[in-house]
């Protein structure tokens, strides 16, 4: 009896001492989950502005760019680590073109493995987007050409490789396409790249011990990658020099996974002028922009001579429950980017009370209501097929997308070549945020996004474009489905192999 009890009681002090482990474990982990760096960053190093990519006009009268994938070795800073950029180390020089031109891009692949060059929020030809049915393999090139036909806007591009955009991406493949036209030209807004109109990409990095980039999938993280380390522009504790009294800067959420709650940290007021897919009817006076992976804002930031500020990420509204937010990156603060102005700044216009036309998309006329529910890395329970053609829309119609996320996660939601508006958010009107066109929208769990989506003329049957979340281990997990875009009266076809058509 008595060595029985002695057995008993070792087991009980073992499961106890177990427990206590797992729970110890379990505090040390929720606190870990959470990341804050605002206020303890010191920003040393300036921000470096990309770039504009030099193009040349041929015989054909095409504005013609050069991108050449290669590796490289990239100083962020803190760390020095190899890399992968366009036309460079890290990330890829900025591409602007106007309404009305006819773009050819020679992208030369010099790195050991295929890849692809997404056109994100461009509309063109489903066989010049870049999607994982355009591969370029290593040594090899691709010569995609198209005709500029929408607003100005802030696109960008990425890799699209099959199971594989993540990993491309944080190797440091990407880049802005600005897009100008007439009427945005004449508008009083901060416009001299480099000077008063500054790219933003904004990025969460991880290196490993060694100072390599890394990628950091934490097991406790059902999203993929969320960083430690943020850069802007490929620079770690950037700060920008401003010299006018208002600067433009245009937000990228380059990142994999990170859902990011724009601001300052003196919580100041600033002009939101453009989204995805360009320009605002007018500007929206706010204090806060939430970015999912793949959108963009375009902000008009007030300063005044020798202050600093620093733009800061707070804690998002994801509406998720407490355990996932905190392992999703939603808990996190982090400082990005330190504005210095100058003693003396140079005047800049009062900006317009109108900025663009946004006719709105005769949704009364859509021709086809479709239901898209999100959840376990498929959409409709359904894992992304590569031969298989989910949906086909005839050109010039107007659709109701109802898109849905059902699986208590974040997730988003990216179309390609085209762009929509949104019409409600869980039977509410949207905020003025997101008055304007948009390609990628953040879906906030088990409510309901309506969407109108005006497509183009360009057509193809077997050519698919992409619809998928854009967190990027999602997408290439699967949660991905393809459509083409058919004149009235064609019928969609098995798609062609992966190649260049």
């Amino acid at each position: 009896m008595r060595r029985g009890l002695v057995i008993t009681l070792v087991l009980v002090a073992v499961g106890a001492t177990v427990i206590a482990g797992v729970g110890a474990a379990a505090v040390w982990t929720w606190h870990r989950a959470a990341l804050d760096t605002t206020d303890r960053i010191e920003f040393t190093r300036p921000l470096a502005v990309p770039p504009l990519a030099e193009s040349e006009l041929d015989d054909q009268g095409r504005r013609v760019f050069q991108l050449t994938a290669r590796a490289g070795t990239h100083d962020f800073g803190p760390h020095t680590s190899p890399t992968w950029g366009f036309n460079g180390d890290y990330l890829g020089p900025t591409l602007r073109a106007r309404r009305g031109e006819q773009v050819l891009v020679r992208v030369t692949n010099q790195l050991p493995e295929t890849t692809t060059v997404h056109w994100h929020g461009m509309h063109l030809p489903a066989t010049m987007d870049g999607g994982p049915h355009q591969p370029v393999p290593p040594g090899d090139s691709w010569s995609p050409t198209w005709r500029i036909d929408q607003p100005a806007a802030t696109l960008w591009y990425h890799p699209h490789p099959h199971g594989a955009t993540e990993k491309h991406v944080l190797r440091g493949l990407a880049g802005m396409f600005i897009l100008d036209d007439d009427a945005s030209s004449q508008l009083p807004l901060p416009r001299r790249y480099g000077v008063d109109d500054i790219p933003v990409i904004v990025q969460d990095l991880h290196f490993d011990r060694g100072g390599r980039l890394s990628p950091r999938k934490l097991w406790s993280s059902p999203v993929g990658h969320l960083g430690d380390t943020i850069a802007v522009n490929g620079v770690v504790a950037p700060y920008l020099d401003v010299t006018t009294e208002r600067v433009r800067l245009r937000l990228l959420n380059a990142s994999s996974a990170r859902i990011y709650q724009f601001g300052f940290a003196d919580g100041r007021e600033f002009a939101l002028v453009g989204t995805d897919g360009g320009l605002l009817p007018a500007p929206v006076s706010t204090t806060q922009i939430r970015l999912s992976p793949g959108e963009r804002a375009e902000i008009v930031v007030t300063m005044r001579p020798g202050e600093r500020v620093v733009l800061r990420s707070s804690p998002p509204d994801l509406g998720v429950s407490a355990p996932i937010r905190r392992f999703v990156g939603g808990d996190d603060r982090l400082d990005v980017l330190e504005l210095r102005a100058a003693p003396t700044l140079a005047p800049s216009p009062e900006l317009p009370a109108q900025l663009a036309e946004v006719p709105l998309v005769p949704v009364a006329d859509a021709v086809a209501t479709r239901d898209f529910r999100l959840a376990d890395l498929k959409i409709n329970g359904q894992p992304m097929d590569m031969t298989r053609i989910d949906l086909t829309a005839t050109a010039g119609t107007v659709e109701r997308w109802r898109v849905r996320a059902v699986d208590g996660l974040p997730h988003n939601f990216h179309a390609h070549g085209v762009s929509f508006q949104v019409l409600s958010v869980n039977g509410h009107p949207p905020g003025p945020e997101l008055g304007g066109w948009q390609d990628t929208v953040y879906l906030p769990p088990e409510q309901l996004v309506e969407l109108a989506v005006q497509f183009g003329h360009h057509t193809d049957p077997a050519a698919p474009y992409m619809y998928h979340c854009h967190l990027l281990s999602h997408e290439d997990s699967g949660m991905m489905g393809q459509f083409v875009v058919v004149a009235p009266g064609e019928v969609a076809q098995p798609p062609a192999a992966p190649g260049h058509r």
